[in-house]
């Protein structure tokens, strides 16, 4: 026995043809028409904000414009995909939280490091023992320089 699924159903897509006896030369989904009137109104709306009057040809390219993002957008889009999903799915892509790949520091950093104008003294015993009063040298000392 043979079970058959209801893929078939989602093959066909949704679209309209155009008015009775003078179709369209084209198809297009329902959600292409849609997608395409919002993305030619921001299309619009970009130019005037870009200082294009309105015209002929502002508009004719707003329409090119608006032919090859609304296939874009629908070529990602699908039954299995819908619009809302992918809408979706981009805003999470642009809102997520990313890596840091500027450095901070690190083990080696000598950014919290104090640096006072003036270098510390030895602290003097209370027995006042010779030894124990060095004079303080200027410059790197030596192990053996610091043991006598």
């Amino acid at each position: 026995m043979r079970i058959r699924t209801d893929d078939e159903v989602y093959r066909v897509d949704a679209v309209w043809l155009g008015p009775p006896k003078a179709t369209f030369p084209w198809r297009a989904r329902y959600v292409a028409w849609g997608v395409g009137v919002v993305v030619f109104l921001l299309s619009l709306t970009v130019e005037r904000w870009m200082g294009f009057g309105f015209g002929f040809f502002t508009t004719a390219w707003a329409l090119v414009a608006t032919v090859v993002l609304t296939r874009f957008i629908c070529s990602r889009i699908s039954h299995e995909r819908p619009l809302g999903a992918v809408m979706t799915m981009w805003s999470k892509e642009l809102t997520a939280p990313r890596e840091t790949t500027a450095g901070q520091g690190g083990a080696v950093s000598a950014t919290r490091v104090r640096v006072n104008g003036q270098r510390p003294r030895p602290k003097v015993s209370k027995r006042g023992r010779s030894e124990d009063r060095r004079r303080e040298v200027s410059g790197v000392r030596t192990p053996a320089q610091a043991w006598h």
